[in-house]
């Protein structure tokens, strides 16, 4: 007797935690816990400094050249109006995609560290409260999942940089 291996079929659905989860790359900042889509992060690096750009908003801590393209560097605590923290050996810049209105582009976020890639269940993201606040930052928190005891601020990149960046380009 041959040995044979079961392949999904139409009478033979894939396991609804395998169709439904999708995987982010989560991080720390000010003691908090959040993620990105890791489909959209493009690299990690360590801190290497950044060229300051005159007249550029708070939380632009300036631009670095990833293999010849020009990368804005956002600070995520000055973005989330949390307090400052000096960088260090842990200070780590994620760069991510991000898909906008007038095409892709490339920026860098500024984090305390990296956490862990972890495997979320869509059924176990819970929505985001209404609590008010900036209106160009609405809706940047797509939702909230619990990991090892802890809530994780699942954030839409798009949304958090993304008209930004589409009203500097447009």
């Amino acid at each position: 007797m041959t040995p044979t291996t079961a392949t999904p079929t139409a009478s033979m659905p894939i396991a609804a935690s395998e169709a439904l989860s999708a995987q982010y790359l989560t991080f720390s900042c000010a003691g908090e816990e959040y993620g990105v889509d890791i489909l959209r992060v493009q690299e990690i690096r360590g801190w290497s400094a950044v060229t300051k750009l005159p007249e550029a908003p708070r939380d632009v801590m300036g631009v670095l050249n990833l293999r010849g393209t020009i990368v804005p560097v956002y600070d995520l605590r000055t973005r989330f109006g949390l307090e400052t923290k000096v960088i260090d050996s842990s200070t780590v810049v994620i760069v991510l995609r991000l898909q906008g209105e007038v095409g892709d582009r490339i920026v860098g976020i500024c984090v305390d560290g990296v956490s862990d890639v972890q495997n979320v269940a869509t059924d176990a993201i819970m929505a985001t409260p209404e609590v008010g606040g900036r209106p160009d930052d609405q809706d940047c928190v797509s939702g909230l999942v619990t990991v090892a005891g802890k809530t994780v601020m699942l954030l839409n990149i798009d949304r958090l940089f993304g008209s930004r960046i589409d009203a500097t380009r447009g």
